[in-house]
């Protein structure tokens, strides 16, 4: 179990090489670039001004300025409400902040809800502007690990600025993928207080750019691909791609594969899709981010769209209800022309159908839209 304490304090020091791994760090390294650990302590290196710039903004604010005035209840219309969220006169609980977020981002769609049966929205999201593309960042806290809201809230922080910074800083797109992920683990991982308190989420991103897509993920939220056209079918190239080249994409995809026991059946031809997914033990994860999850093995996979679509990005809870790429296309005719209202319309369509879990999804239209630089959002 990772001692985010020990990490901080030898870092601190001045130590030259990762307390973790022992790799050699630079000085002012946040983070290890071997295994993702934070190097807390170290001082922001200095940044020459001629250099790329940071690729993160002022994030969205998940609550209220401090100076607003507070709102009144819900059920009573009582001006007062504890620090607690409920309500002094009546006890109703108030809706938080986070439980149901729709970002007002130019060009694309991102929205988020805790459903119907969930006291509280334990994804999170990030989507984040860079030279490269759009980043996109869903994750989903594993609700029997303490505080998951808090760790997914870490994930996608962590892992849609990293990813931001490393493309501005030159890598590539797979690269930065990778060290987005190992520092999403680690910032992840340093949440655990000990053994028995380690919390935990999924983690998917999409990095959505003029020629490529490009995806990574740990446990079972997903990526998929919309094309355009309704008719669009799967690329036919005798012999396939050249060595190395991304996959093409035509018709709808799933982009991902789940870490989860009803993935690792259907990899293994033991199953299929819908015979995996009806067992019980079908959402049992298999790979997640968190101090109790073992080896990290972040999946990175790039693809080349053959023509206009928009890319997908969501929790199991919209997921569990239009698992197939077929029919999420079909219930996203939209998703091109009207990225904001498809996200809203997907999270009201998991709502419709049950809503039994924390829904989050974040649509980019592919090739992404015009923007600026360094706008970030979560």
């Amino acid at each position: 179990m990772p001692n985010p304490g020990g990490d901080g304090e030898a870092a601190a020091g001045g130590a030259d090489t990762c307390p973790r791994c022992g790799t050699g760090v630079e000085p002012g390294d946040g983070f290890c670039e071997e295994c993702g650990a934070p190097l807390l302590g170290q001082p922001e290196p200095v940044r020459d001004p001629a250099a790329a710039p940071r690729a993160v903004a002022t994030p969205y604010p998940w609550q209220p300025p401090a100076a607003a005035t507070p709102r009144p209840c819900v059920e009573c219309g009582f001006d007062e409400i504890g620090a607690d969220g409920y309500c002094q006169r009546c006890g109703t609980r108030q809706p938080a902040a986070r439980d149901h977020v729709e970002l007002d981002v130019p060009g694309l769609g991102a929205a988020s809800d805790k459903g119907l049966r969930h006291t509280r929205n334990e994804d999170a999201m990030a989507v984040l502007r860079a030279d490269a593309g759009v980043i996109a960042v869903v994750s989903d806290g594993v609700s029997s690990s303490p505080c998951p809201d808090d760790a997914s809230r870490a994930a996608a922080d962590a892992g849609a600025g990293v990813l931001g910074e490393r493309l501005a800083a030159g890598d590539d797109p797979e690269t930065a993928t990778k060290r987005a992920v190992e520092r999403a683990a680690a910032d992840v991982a340093a949440l655990a207080e000990s053994e028995s308190h380690a919390p935990a989420c999924t983690y998917v991103s999409a990095l959505v750019g003029d020629g490529t897509v490009t995806v990574g993920w740990v446990g079972d939220s997903r990526a998929y691909w919309l094309p355009a056209d309704p008719e669009a079918v799967p690329p036919v190239r005798e012999g396939g791609p050249p060595e190395g080249a991304p996959a093409e994409l035509g018709a709808a995809a799933l982009l991902t594969e789940d870490d989860s026991w009803a993935g690792r059946m259907v990899a293994w031809g033991v199953m299929t899709e819908q015979e995996a997914q009806a067992d019980a033990k079908a959402h049992v994860l298999t790979g997640w981010l968190g101090a109790d999850a073992g080896a990290l093995d972040p999946k990175v996979r790039t693809y080349a769209p053959t023509g206009p679509g928009a890319v997908v990005v969501c929790s199991d809870g919209l997921w569990n209800y239009l698992p197939e790429a077929e029919t999420l296309r079909a219930a996203a005719p939209d998703a091109v022309t009207d990225p904001r209202g498809t996200a809203a319309a997907l999270v009201r369509r998991a709502l419709d159908m049950g809503g039994h879990d924390n829904v989050t999804v974040v649509v980019v239209p592919f090739p992404p839209p015009a923007q600026p630089t360094g706008e970030r959002q979560r």
